[in-house]
């Protein structure tokens, strides 16, 4: 039976943004997910993402930006995105049983993740999905400072063919952190996961990642 997606809202300073909250029979962890510059919660990658991972025993709390809430286009600035965070691990914690709470993102959200934890919010470890480590076709222009202060569990989910993270760049800054990171390739994929050739539906996309990502999270918690 798939696992109930049961909505709800929590408040981010004068805001209040949407989440939806899934929690299978004893999880063994829980991951705080965060969406993309360009998509919301409720976009099928998420939806299917959030969905496998319950069928994997793990408890997921998906959640809106401010910015996504108030149908802007241009994503949230650091403070207010940290404090997005924060609020969404508070509520997740109010209905974890004590297991490990871990932050995950995809792209953007995954990028503010890393930078609220390294401002102090407390987290198991770190999931990115597709990390945004430089624009497309500027890898001089590299968005790492802040990774290399952290030394709890992350795992870089990567496709081989994304824009936002060369390669031989992406290689060398897993290998900067050190044995905290793990880097995870998706062969052909691209920021969206999707491989040339291979047809699948955003939402079977996102499935397609509940596994390895549920793999790491059960080998660290």
């Amino acid at each position: 039976m798939p696992v109930p997606q049961v909505p709800l809202a929590f408040t981010i300073a004068d805001s209040t943004v949407s989440a939806a909250y899934g929690r299978p029979d004893s999880p063994f962890a829980t991951l705080v997910v965060a969406h993309g510059a360009g998509a919301g919660m409720d976009h099928p990658f998420m939806a299917g993402f959030t969905a496998a991972l319950g069928d994997q025993g793990v408890a997921t709390l998906r959640f809106n930006f401010p910015y996504r809430e108030a149908g802007k286009k241009f994503p949230d600035r650091p403070p207010t995105a940290i404090a997005a965070w924060r609020a969404a691990m508070d509520v997740a914690s109010q209905y974890s049983e004590g297991e490990p709470l871990w932050a995950a993102g995809k792209s953007f959200g995954g990028r503010m993740a890393s930078m609220a934890v390294a401002e102090g919010m407390p987290a198991a470890g770190l999931v990115y999905v597709g990390y945004p480590l430089h624009p497309p076709g500027k890898p001089e222009k590299v968005r790492d400072e802040h990774l290399y202060g952290l030394t709890l569990p992350m795992l870089f989910l990567q496709g081989t063919a994304d824009p936002f993270a060369t390669t031989a760049l992406l290689e060398s800054v897993v290998a900067r952190i050190g044995d905290a990171a793990t880097l995870n390739w998706v062969e052909g994929g691209d920021h969206s996961f999707a491989v040339k050739g291979f047809k699948r539906s955003p939402e079977e996309v996102g499935a397609s990642l509940a596994k390895p990502v549920a793999d790491f999270l059960r080998a660290h918690s």
